[in-house]
């Protein structure tokens, strides 16, 4: 949607990206003296390529089930931000993160146009996080 020339309305977007709830959700909580929730270097390595989104939405405008399904589908940005915290180390909420996602709608209108990869200015590759969303749900 656009409010006027070069200003889109990003509301429907945030939305989104808030109903993923893109927060470390770790039911233990902290050991007492306990400043962060550490992890190991290959566990962080594997955030590479999702935490460096900067939810610019570039590849959910240029997707066309976004296009077609804004309203249900979340679009390649905010999947890839889902799949960041799926795969996080320190995040023991993997398994409801994973059926909330589950959906006709939600995830599977991705069709792997890939054109959200193309368009990327960081680089990065949505429709590969969005496949393993769905491996992981297989």
């Amino acid at each position: 949607y656009v409010v006027k020339d070069l200003v889109p309305d990003m509301g429907n977007f945030y939305e989104q990206y808030r109903s993923i709830e893109p927060w470390l959700k770790n039911s233990k909580g902290k050991a007492e003296g306990q400043a962060e929730y550490l992890q190991s270097r290959e566990d962080r390595a594997k955030l590479d390529g999702m935490y460096e989104c900067i939810l610019c939405a570039c590849c959910s405008t240029s997707c066309p089930s976004y296009w077609w399904n804004a309203d249900k589908y979340l679009g390649p940005a905010v999947l890839m931000q889902a799949y960041r915290w799926i795969e996080d180390s320190r995040d023991d909420h993997t398994q409801e993160r994973l059926a909330e996602l589950d959906d006709a709608f939600k995830l599977y209108r991705c069709h792997t146009i890939m054109n959200c990869t193309k368009v990327c200015p960081k680089h990065l590759n949505p429709g590969k996080a969005i496949a393993n969303i769905k491996k992981k749900l297989a």
